[in-house]
């Protein structure tokens, strides 16, 4: 993988993480996160599959991720990737929300990608403010500038019905969830489930837009990062997050996140929570 520049900032008094990569080439597989993702492509292109359909991200491209909305991307071209994006709780989020409309209800944004002036405005003062050190009084009038704009533009409140074999998938994604810690056969979850190995396959892949493991991966990464914020050392998060090694687990993590366990962690234990991580 070539060299490229990955800065991350946890800003404590807004509560969101800040990444800033640059001249990147990694591709991203298939994910999904917990949180809500919102970026902006800075030079580069890329293709996209999110939720089963492709977009060209150009400069200029916003992301808007809702939690688990299944994602990937790789390069498009031979040039590097610049990109800048905010991860946002859904307890952030909650609290925006309510800040803004008055209606304690998460959104649920209806566009992945989209070109807006305004927003691309908000989206990039914020981040600079926040990788500048900026007060609190600036940042925080920031967010909701930013966060006033989608909700007014792209955001609705509204609860998705389950398709077919939903119920089935539904139970499948628990049992992961509540099991991530330990080994977890395709056979075991299936019972739990009760579908057949094929049946479960087809309706998991169709309904999230991943494999089951691929899930299993993300909520395990997912986790990590929880023990990672609250200080704990990566070693001992690859044990508790139910990956085979340290190495299994920086592979992963570094995979889907961009970034090793070791810088994530470094950013809420050092000075100023800011990491850099080259390569």
């Amino acid at each position: 993988m070539k060299k490229g520049m990955r800065t991350a900032v946890y800003d404590s008094g807004l509560c969101i993480e800040a990444y800033c990569f640059n001249g990147i080439v990694q591709p991203f597989p298939n994910h999904f996160h917990e949180y809500y993702v919102l970026g902006l492509v800075g030079e580069g292109e890329r293709l996209l599959f999110c939720n089963n359909k492709k977009s060209q991200l150009k400069k200029g491209s916003i992301l808007l991720f809702n939690p688990e909305d299944t994602h990937g991307c790789r390069q498009n071209d031979e040039r590097t990737f610049a990109y800048r994006c905010f991860n946002i709780s859904r307890k952030r989020m909650l609290e925006l929300t309510e800040e803004i409309t008055g209606k304690r209800k998460l959104p649920l944004f209806s566009r992945n990608v989209f070109y807006h002036a305004e927003i691309m405005y908000y989206f990039y003062s914020l981040h600079e403010k926040i990788m500048n050190g900026a007060s609190d009084f600036e940042k925080e009038e920031g967010i909701l500038f930013l966060i006033s704009a989608l909700i007014r533009n792209y955001g609705r409140f509204c609860e998705t019905a389950l398709p077919e074999c939903g119920e089935q998938v539904k139970k499948a994604c628990e049992f992961m969830r509540e099991q991530y810690g330990g080994r977890i056969s395709l056979e075991e979850l299936c019972r739990h489930a009760g579908l057949s190995k094929s049946t479960l396959l087809r309706a998991f892949i169709k309904e999230k837009g991943i494999s089951p493991y691929r899930y299993l991966e993300a909520v395990r990464v997912n986790e990590a990062k929880i023990l990672l914020e609250k200080g704990i050392p990566p070693a001992d998060v690859a044990c508790q997050t139910g990956f085979f090694d340290q190495s299994h687990f920086t592979h992963y993590f570094n995979k889907l996140i961009g970034i090793s366990p070791g810088a994530y962690h470094g950013i809420f234990s050092g000075i100023g929570k800011r990491g850099r991580h080259d390569g």
